[in-house]
């Protein structure tokens, strides 16, 4: 109920053009710039169901004359933003060259009121510099909001004759931020790999399209011992997601 009416205000808001996104934009005074922006180590985030995501945006920036302070937020789609939750804090690497690091708590059952935010979400920074220069801009950097997904296996008959058929099944999900739920992901491609017994690597069998509620199923040949998984490749708003191999013994 608490997600289904803030999320009828906040798209009451937009529709009256309260919540209008600004255009992007880049200010600035003196030579102080941003160098980079590294946002949880691989530019994605991905957020379940229910447990709350915590992850950092590490932002370097120089001026000739040092780096005294740095502001952030995140901004994404639909109504998508986020604070920093304690003080940006900027480690300096030298006399002209700080890193400043934002920690951001995302909870899916607070900050998500349905699906929309997922895909493209910006930096924006506030640099300030020791001798009164600053710069800032709303879109420092990107980065990936993502559905975090599962991918489940299962092949039988297990143990089976060498020549016989084996059924491999499984579904892929991802989270449903409005309904705090797992569903399935239709209409995506997964590929069927293998890996023998007394192997390290995974082969491509063959790619089979989600149905239904994000099933898979396919057959294959039993031809030797060895591990069957499903390898999803991810998509903007949904990150990859490979199965545990499961066993089968040819007899």
């Amino acid at each position: 109920m608490r997600k289904s009416a803030t999320f009828a205000v906040l798209a009451a808001a937009v529709a009256l053009g309260g919540l209008a996104a600004p255009a992007a934009q880049a200010d600035g005074y003196g030579d102080t710039e941003i160098k980079s922006v590294v946002v949880n180590g691989t530019g994605k985030v991905a957020v379940g169901t229910s447990a709350a995501k915590t992850f950092t945006v590490k932002v370097t920036a120089s001026d000739d004359s040092g780096i005294k302070a740095a502001d952030l937020y995140l901004d994404g789609p639909s109504y998508g933003f986020l604070q920093p939750t304690k003080k940006v804090s900027c480690v300096a690497s030298n006399a002209t060259t700080s890193t400043c690091t934002g920690t951001f708590t995302v909870d899916p059952d607070v900050d998500f009121f349905d699906n929309s935010p997922a895909g493209t979400w910006y930096v924006s920074a506030w640099v300030d510099a020791n001798d009164g220069d600053y710069f800032t801009t709303d879109k420092a950097g990107s980065f990936a909001m993502q559905r975090y997904s599962k991918l489940t296996v299962n092949a039988s008959p297990e143990p089976v004759k060498k020549g016989r058929t084996i059924t491999v099944t499984g579904a892929l999900t991802r989270a449903n931020w409005e309904t705090g739920a797992y569903a399935g992901y239709t209409n995506q491609s997964v590929k069927l790999q293998f890996r023998k017994k007394n192997s390290d690597t995974y082969t491509t069998l063959k790619t089979v399209t989600s149905a239904s509620r994000g099933a898979l199923k396919t057959t294959v040949t039993a031809k030797e011992d060895g591990y069957f998984r499903w390898n999803f490749a991810g998509t903007s708003t949904t990150p990859a997601v490979k199965a545990g191999g499961d066993f089968v013994d040819v007899q």
